[in-house]
């Protein structure tokens, strides 16, 4: 059971990516890190996701012991945008395309958003020469949204809860409570609130919960775990030391710049989190086997691709 992999800290958890809409490639990213022993997997709250990643695992062999979590956000959550480029402002310079980390702008007439493929990392718009481009919130109305996917049968639901606005989280939190009583994960980072908030936060949403049947997502710098280094995954170390000092009743789970050396720098900090969760890495370093047209026909690519998974796994769960 997911609460075992917690309990015994040999769980990792695949970030496809709370904004990733691109069907075929959560499909691969599924199979190849299933295959390399990946137990977790969080993907975007939308039905033909959740059947993409069932699809994955059937096409993995694995019928049992793998594990679903589907994000949702809030207003001003990275995780729920997606970039809007101003025709009338963009000149054509082409950066945004270049520095996309997920292929997301296209070049036609003109440079657009495939929106499908968009995570809401805003590289686009810190690299824009012309201000041209925007983030816009893709806002969910949970009445809708959670019963569907509650219906396709998940393990665990994510709440971006990076916001300001208290009233608003907490009511959104109540409304998941409501509509499901399994495993909860909280995603928090330290961009919008100073720590005691940040703490008082979480032990408010804490008040409702039975003990250790939710996750704290300690966030350092959301999707920015491009490079594999100890610089990138500090800040996730430091929000998950500040959780675990803190003694909540609750999972530590550290992402937000994960790489290899992020169980490593947390346990030279004395940080011992229940969890890793690996998007940007992740999905970085097998990207090349995604754009593979022949990778379920081509055996040789399979294997490399679930080579290359496996050693990022092995770091977190063991051999």
């Amino acid at each position: 059971m997911l609460r075992d992999l917690l309990e015994n800290k040999k769980c990792f958890k695949l970030v496809c990516g709370a904004g990733n809409e691109d069907a075929q490639e959560v499909e691969k990213l599924v199979t190849i890190y299933s295959l390399a022993g990946c137990n977790f997997f969080d993907l975007c709250a939308k039905p033909e996701i959740v059947e993409e990643k069932k699809r994955g695992l059937e096409r993995a062999g694995i019928k049992q012991d793998r594990y679903l979590c589907v994000s949702v956000g809030i207003d001003g959550d990275p995780h729920i945008t997606k970039a809007l480029i101003d025709q009338n402002k963009c000149v054509k310079c082409g950066k945004c395309k270049l520095v996309c980390p997920h292929d997301a702008i296209i070049e036609l007439d003109k440079y657009k958003v495939k929106k499908q493929r968009c995570i809401g990392c805003g590289q686009c718009v810190k690299n824009c020469p012309k201000n041209a481009i925007e983030m816009i919130s893709q806002l969910q109305d949970y009445k809708e949204v959670l019963p569907k996917i509650i219906s396709k049968g998940i393990d665990c639901i994510e709440f971006h809860a990076i916001s300001t606005d208290e009233k608003d989280v907490m009511e959104k939190w109540a409304q998941i409570n409501e509509y499901f009583d399994g495993m909860l994960c909280i995603s928090l980072d330290r961009s919008e609130l100073g720590d005691k908030n940040l703490k008082d936060r979480v032990w408010k949403m804490l008040e409702c919960r039975k003990p250790f049947t939710t996750i704290i997502q300690a966030d350092g710098i959301a999707m920015s775990g491009s490079n594999d280094e100890y610089g990138t995954t500090l800040q996730a170390v430091a929000t998950a030391q500040l959780f675990q000092n803190a003694n909540m009743p609750a999972y530590i789970m550290m992402s937000g710049g994960t790489n290899t050396k992020s169980i490593e720098l947390a346990h030279k900090c004395g940080v011992f989190p229940h969890c890793l969760a690996v998007g940007s890495f992740a999905r970085k370093i097998v990207k090349d086997y995604l754009l593979a047209d022949d990778l379920y026909t081509n055996p040789q690519k399979m294997d490399e691709a679930v080579k290359i998974a496996k050693s990022l796994v092995d770091v977190i769960v063991g051999d």
